[in-house]
């Protein structure tokens, strides 16, 4: 007995010393996962699962946190609406619904919700595609607050729908929706809900906003269609901006990285951007901008969706037909190209989280590797089937599998169109 006490103990601390993954790429908004003690090889051909339940489509990735999974996704039928979904960790039971009606207008790609689940103290924050925000009580589902952005705001809504996630900073809830006038980003009262400041004419793009720290200073980093601009995050107020302007109306999905003094931009038409922050005041400057000549004939990186990774003084990232590129990170220039951890395919997707010396990478074909990147190669570790891709999200290729993943308590989860899954990485 006092064995088993013994071991119900530690797997207690265990869990409560475990990170959550409460927000888009992560507890540090980053693409990090800090936790320790997972394994170093997959189970092959498959990872069995630990639980899956069925859901509806969506393209947002599962948040995890106190213990809860939050999804949301979009059923059809008998009407279309949009969900919150609120699953028990370690078996994948619903906790708690909540479903709204929910039409797209004028947006392609209707499989659902873009933006994922915010998990703030105590409290979980949704945006939906349509601009349908959402406040509850993260245990019981109570509606705190509710704001129909899209009527309120008279938004220039992208082809795409709303799809950069929330953003906590302080006492603010911020958001990149592209409303008018003047209200592209619009910052709300975190508890109330009431509008605390809006700033910049620009049309929203798709890339979730960030806050870096720079000169004494917290600076809201927000990439619209027209540019990226430094803003200050408690009043709104434009620090810096440098112009991004795109050929191609704003194909920008992929979340700016910064490390030390470089912040680095890529998206699927228009190439790549590196950025000086300047530790000392509140200017940046264009290191170097590159692009070829057509989403085909590629120059540095053109992202489709993935999130690249900065690693000491080289760029990892996915190019437009799915190729894993390794870049200098003070000119641009391309050291290696790899066609192994995702098939060559049109926005071919691969989502790269980092783990000590470490990444994980999670394939668009439903696919987990562990692999290590470096400037001589990328090494795959280790690579196992995790989920079927499913035609909601994309009817082509046999489907897809574009979710960001979550991984925490030493586990993952994944969603398709039909399932979420949750999969041990435990030793």
């Amino acid at each position: 007995m006092f064995a088993a006490l013994t071991c119900l103990f530690l797997l207690a601390a265990a869990e409560l010393a475990a990170d959550d993954w409460p927000q888009w790429r992560g507890p540090t908004r980053d693409g990090v996962w800090h936790e320790q003690g997972v394994v170093d090889t997959l189970a092959i051909p498959a990872l069995p699962p630990r639980w899956r339940v069925p859901v509806a489509s969506g393209y947002s990735g599962p948040t995890v946190a106190a213990g809860r999974v939050y999804l949301t996704d979009r059923p059809t039928e008998p009407e279309p609406v949009e969900r919150v979904l609120c699953f028990d960790w370690r078996t994948g039971a619903q906790l708690w619904s909540y479903s709204y009606p929910s039409e797209y207008r004028n947006v392609s790609y209707v499989a659902g919700p873009r933006a994922a689940v915010l998990i703030h103290d105590g409290r979980a924050y949704s945006l939906g595609t349509m601009g349908h925000l959402h406040a509850f009580d993260a245990t019981s589902g109570q509606l705190l607050w509710r704001r129909d952005l899209n009527a309120e705001y008279d938004i220039e809504m992208p082809v795409w729908g709303i799809a950069a996630s929330p953003l906590i900073e302080g006492d603010l809830l911020i958001l990149q929706i592209g409303g008018r006038p003047g209200a592209c980003v619009v910052a709300f009262d975190r508890i109330s809900g009431a509008e605390r400041w809006r700033a910049l004419d620009d049309a929203a793009s798709y890339s979730s906003p960030i806050v870096i720290d720079q000169a004494g200073r917290r600076v809201l980093v927000v990439w619209t269609v027209q540019q990226i601009a430094g803003l200050d995050p408690q009043s709104g107020s434009l620090l810096w901006q440098q112009p991004f302007l795109p050929p191609s109306a704003g194909m920008i999905v992929a979340t700016p990285v910064v490390t030390g003094r470089r912040l680095f931009l890529t998206a699927f038409f228009d190439g790549a951007m590196m950025l000086d922050v300047d530790p000392d005041s509140l200017t940046v400057s264009q290191l170097w901008r590159r692009s070829g000549p057509s989403e085909i004939d590629t120059d540095a990186l053109h992202t489709a969706m993935s999130t690249p990774l900065i690693i000491g003084d080289y760029v990892y990232g996915v190019g437009s037909y799915g190729e894993l590129r390794c870049l200098e990170a003070s000119t641009g220039d391309r050291v290696w190209a790899d066609t192994t951890a995702v098939p060559r395919a049109r926005w071919g997707n691969i989502h790269l989280i980092r783990n000590g010396d470490r990444v994980w990478m999670f394939n668009e074909r439903g696919e987990l590797l562990i692999t290590r990147l470096a400037p001589e190669r990328l090494e795959i570790i280790s690579r196992t089937r995790l989920i079927e891709p499913t035609q909601g999200q994309l009817n082509s290729r046999g489907g897809v599998c574009w979710s960001h993943p979550a991984f925490a308590y030493r586990h993952v989860f994944v969603r398709n169109d039909e399932a979420l899954v949750c999969a041990s990485l435990e030793p």
